[in-house]
């Protein structure tokens, strides 16, 4: 893709993400005096911009990758078709809570979980470094290689791990506990899509079953 149609559409997903976030949020509220919001939406987009610009300027074709939307396993349409619905629904209801009432979050836990979005973003990056390969979509690229370095030392898929941390926390963050019920099925739905992605992996990328008898946890050190 050449670099301007590549920073265009960065700036058009990037506009069209802040946008949405705004909408599902503050509408619902009910108001824009929803400090929780506000404080959530800066520490979910400020590190994407930043790290966004890092990878235009340094590492263009990994950004492409992860703004390739299209997938191409049947299985893992269905799952990230339930999984948009999960997190709407994770993300609408803090503003309904906020309008009516329901929680009473104290800013001590919603500035924790902001704290453990950001450690969360702090994986991603570190991933990413580790990993250029580290695409949206499942998929196995010509010359990839399997990654034992960095987090995948640690775990197979560092990537999951740090989207757990960023929308596991989003409800407290954003002041609501009732969030959190549509929030605990999306781990559920990370799983299945790991364990179709792996049937993808030790089929497509060589040395791919090895690294797994050598790196055992997938998501979560010392669980599973």
């Amino acid at each position: 893709m050449h670099p301007h149609r590549l920073r265009r559409l960065v700036i058009e997903r990037l506009l069209a993400s802040v946008l949405v976030f705004g909408v599902v949020l503050f509408l619902p509220a009910g108001t824009l005096r929803y400090w929780e919001a506000w404080v959530f939406m800066t520490v979910l987009f400020l590190p994407v911009t930043i790290f966004g610009a890092y990878l235009l300027r340094h590492n263009p074709a990994l950004l492409q990758r992860r703004m390739e939307m299209r997938e191409r396993e049947p299985q893992q349409k269905r799952i990230i078709a339930l999984s948009i619905a999960v997190l709407f629904a994770s993300f609408l209801l803090p503003g309904l809570d906020r309008r009516f009432g329901w929680s009473s979050v104290p800013v001590w836990l919603v500035v924790t979980a902001d704290a453990a979005i950001l450690l969360g973003y702090f994986l991603f990056v570190l991933t990413l470094r580790a990993n250029e390969y580290a695409a949206r979509t499942v998929q196995v690229e010509q010359r990839q290689r399997v990654i034992s370095t960095g987090p995948y030392a640690v775990i197979r898929h560092p990537l999951y791990s740090a989207t757990v941390l960023i929308y596991g926390f989003a409800p407290l963050a954003l002041g609501s506990y009732w969030a959190l019920l549509p929030a605990a099925l999306f781990p559920a739905l990370l799983v299945a899509r790991i364990r179709n992605e792996e049937q993808v992996l030790r089929r497509d990328l060589d040395g791919y079953a090895d690294y797994c008898r050598t790196v055992r946890y997938r998501l979560i050190p010392g669980v599973w």
